[in-house]
């Protein structure tokens, strides 16, 4: 009977392992890595808008992990302007980039001669996958942070990740956008609470992900 209980905690222990392995054996470069940095690639959430100085969360997660942390986050970029700046992270040497882009190209749709917001996802991915692409190619672990602006976005960002093999964070912002607490006096970004919430679903991923690669 003793010998029959170690053998279920043998295997219960294997199979667990045997999963969390598994979070991350699909993802492009995840044992192949190259570059030393963390780059937050994004628009004005990566900027920190809405955020006290040093409280945006490139700044937190620099704070947080032993790795360096580069952030290149300009507001109000969309996907477009993404593709401009995507050659300049590469020069970084990132090792993981975290991709924060989408919302910009959504509000974009709004305005007179863009086209429906319904359709302002079809382009938006179609240079997100080109962006995700270069990074990969680069040696970099991509990390796909994801807006839930409606269910083309919520659904292109599966797509996305599921495609080109990236990590999803499937909305970065869950939790937070009806929140009064945490979020800026805009609505739109969060405030430095806000910022500090984004941060632990960023570290929920990176800390287990810089264990795996270092594997």
């Amino acid at each position: 009977m003793k010998r029959y209980i170690i053998s279920i905690l043998i295997l219960s222990l294997a199979l667990i392992t045997g999963c969390a392995s598994s979070r991350f054996s699909d993802i492009n470069n995840i044992h192949s890595a190259v570059g030393e940095n963390l780059v937050c690639f994004g628009n004005s959430l990566t900027a920190g808008i809405g955020a006290e100085k040093d409280k945006d969360f490139p700044t937190i997660l620099a704070q947080k992990l032993k790795l360096p942390v580069i952030k290149a986050g300009h507001s109000g970029d969309t996907t477009f302007n993404a593709l401009e700046r995507v050659d300049d992270v590469i020069q970084m040497k990132p090792k993981i980039v975290i991709v924060e882009f989408g919302a910009n190209d959504f509000l974009l749709s709004f305005k007179s001669g863009i086209g429906g917001a319904g359709e302002s996802h079809v382009k938006a991915f179609e240079n997100l996958k080109i962006i995700v692409n270069k990074l990969q190619n680069a040696g970099a672990v991509v990390i796909i942070a994801g807006i839930a602006l409606n269910d083309n976005y919520r659904d292109g960002y599966r797509k996305l990740a599921e495609e080109t093999h990236s990590i999803l964070i499937p909305d970065i912002l869950e939790g937070l956008r009806d929140n009064q607490n945490l979020m800026s006096a805009d609505n739109r970004h969060p405030n430095s609470l806000g910022y500090q919430k984004m941060s632990e679903k960023f570290l929920d991923v990176l800390e287990p992900l810089l264990i795996e690669i270092e594997k």
